[in-house]
């Protein structure tokens, strides 16, 4: 556990000196920074639908699973209950 803890205490100073980083960057370029940054988020979301439209397009469809109650052996009744 202890592996662990030091990654989770590096993450969090990490997090913590980007936060600060970020914040002194918006403060000295706040024009360009916030530019950079909204593109950045579009085009992340961006990628993200094109690598889903990529997999819908490149994937084939999943075979049909053919299921015993659907065989033409089996007998079902359609027929509305009159009671």
């Amino acid at each position: 556990m202890n592996k662990d803890r030091a990654i989770g205490a590096a993450i969090l100073a990490g997090s913590v000196v980007g936060i600060v980083v970020y914040a002194w960057l918006v403060y000295a370029f706040s024009v360009m920074v916030l530019q950079a940054t909204a593109f950045i988020a579009v085009a992340g979301v961006l990628v993200i639908l094109a690598w889903i439209g990529w997999t819908m397009v490149t994937i084939p469809p999943p075979a049909l699973l053919e299921s015993e109650s659907l065989s033409p052996d089996v007998k079902t009744d359609t027929a509305k209950d009159p009671a």
